[in-house]
C-alpha cells in the first residue's frame, strides 16, 4: 500500500489553479524531492499533506485513508511531521520545553519519560548540551537542528504503529555549504531513525541530490517530469535541464508581480 497519495488533485486560490489535477504516490520508506521556481506550488503540496489545506478538487490519501478534514479537526490524524522553514521554535522555552512541547501539553508521561524521549532526539542530531539554553542563544543552524529532533519524538497518542511522513520546506535555504552539509546528511539521518518516509522540498542542487532518491519537477500547476535522483543528474527533459543549469532559456519563463 502506498503511504501517500494524491489523486487527481487540484487546488486553486480565486483565479489562480495551484495545482491541476495532479497525481502523487510515496512509497515506504522512500525519500522525495519537489522541485520547481519560487511560486510553483510546492509549499502547497506540503501543507495539502499535513493537513494544514484541504484541495479544491481531489483526494489526499494517506496510509490509504481519504484525508476529509483539516488536521486539527481530525481526532486521530495520520503520523505526518513538518519542519518549517523557519525552525518555528518559542522563544520563551528552553530547547529541552520546545522538542518536548506536545508531550508536555498532552500529559500523559510524567516528566521523567518526557526528558528521557527529548534528551534521545537531541542526541540523535548531535545536540545533547543545549537542552538548557534558549533558542535566541542557538545559531541558526542549531535552531533547524533543534526543530529535526522535534520532529523525530514520537508521540505516545497513536493506537497505530504507521510509519512517519516528515516534510521538510527548504531545509537549507540562506545556508552556507557546511552547514548544509551537515542539513543534509540530518535530513536522511532523520528519515532512517524516525523509520518513515520524507519528501523535501528544496531549490539547493546538493540538497536535492544528497537527500532524495526520487525527484518530481512541479511547474505550470503539473508535475512535468518525475524520475531517479541518477535520471535527474542526467536527463535531458528540458524543465530539468533548464532548472539545472539555472537558464533563463526554456519552458519556465518568471514573471514578476
Amino acid at each position: 500500500m502506498n503511504v501517500v497519495e494524491m489523486l487527481e488533485l487540484s487546488m486553486q486560490w480565486g483565479d489562480n489553479l495551484v495545482l491541476d489535477e495532479v497525481n502523487l504516490s510515496l512509497q515506504p520508506g522512500e525519500r522525495l524531492a519537489i522541485v520547481g521556481p519560487s511560486g510553483s506550488g510546492k509549499s502547497t503540496v506540503l501543507r495539502l499533506l499535513a493537513g494544514l489545506l484541504l484541495p479544491t478538487n481531489g483526494e489526499v490519501k494517506i496510509f490509504g485513508e481519504e484525508q476529509e478534514y483539516l488536521r486539527l479537526d481530525q481526532e486521530n490524524p495520520p503520523d505526518v511531521r513538518l519542519v518549517f522553514q523557519n525552525p518555528a521554535l518559542l522563544g520563551s522555552l528552553t530547547v529541552e520545553e520546545n522538542v518536548g512541547f506536545i508531550l508536555m501539553r498532552g500529559g500523559r508521561l510524567k516528566s521523567t519519560e518526557i526528558k528521557e524521549k527529548v534528551m534521545t532526539c537531541l542526541e540523535a542530531v548531535g545536540l545533547y548540551d543545549v537542552a538548557d539554553k534558549f533558542p535566541g542563544q542557538l545559531s541558526g543552524g542549531m535552531q533547524k537542528r533543534v526543530s529535526f529532533a522535534r520532529a523525530l519524538l514520537n508521540e505516545p497518542s497513536s493506537d497505530k504503529q504507521s510509519m512517519p511522513i516528515v516534510l521538510y520546506d527548504e531545509p537549507t535555504a540562506g545556508l552556507d555549504p557546511v552547514a548544509c552539509t551537515r542539513i543534509e546528511d540530518l535530513i536522511v539521518k532523520t528519515t532512517t531513525v524516525a523509520k518513515g518516509c520524507s519528501v523535501v522540498v528544496s531549490h539547493v542542487r546538493s540538497t536535492i541530490e544528497r537527500c532524495a532518491e526520487r525527484v518530481l519537477m512541479l511547474y505550470g500547476g503539473k508535475f512535468q517530469w518525475t524520475g531517479s535522483i541518477n535520471e535527474f543528474k542526467t536527463t535531458d527533459n528540458p524543465y530539468v535541464v533548464q532548472f539545472r543549469t539555472g537558464s533563463l532559456q526554456g519552458p519556465m519563463q518568471h514573471t514578476e508581480h
